[in-house]
């Protein structure tokens, strides 16, 4: 998967256990995660609670080759944005990504205009 999004120009930065994902995610900003059910020092879904809970715009994938309906179900209860089987192909996975990262640059535009329209009001009552 690294190479792949390599690959197609994405900035690519890798954890070796959820402890690295949270320093890393502490100490810089991500667009997106992807990450597993098993890691070898904490539960997936306890990875992605605490990720959305420290970055909730951070669009979080769920990569697995654990497929349960209860994996399904608590990963997007605990802020997923999708969740996908392993093994996925490598035109899937673009997919997903492309349509998460443009979903989030549509969030932050509507919040940016958002913000815009605040500031326009705000003015208009000081006038």
């Amino acid at each position: 998967m690294t190479d792949l999004l390599r690959l197609k120009g994405y900035e690519v930065d890798t954890a070796e256990n959820a402890k690295d994902a949270m320093e890393k995610t502490k100490t810089r900003t991500f667009n997106l995660a992807l990450l597993d059910i098993k890691l070898p020092d904490m539960e997936g879904t306890e990875l992605l609670s605490k990720l959305h809970q420290m970055k909730p715009q951070m669009m979080k994938i769920m990569v697995t080759g654990y497929p349960t309906l209860q994996n399904a179900i608590t990963s997007l209860n605990l802020g997923a944005d999708a969740y996908v089987l392993k093994p996925v192909s490598p035109k899937e996975l673009l997919k997903i990504v492309e349509e998460k990262l443009t979903e989030q640059s549509r969030v932050e535009m509507l919040s940016e205009d958002q913000v815009a329209d605040w500031i326009k009001a705000r003015l208009e009552k000081l006038k």
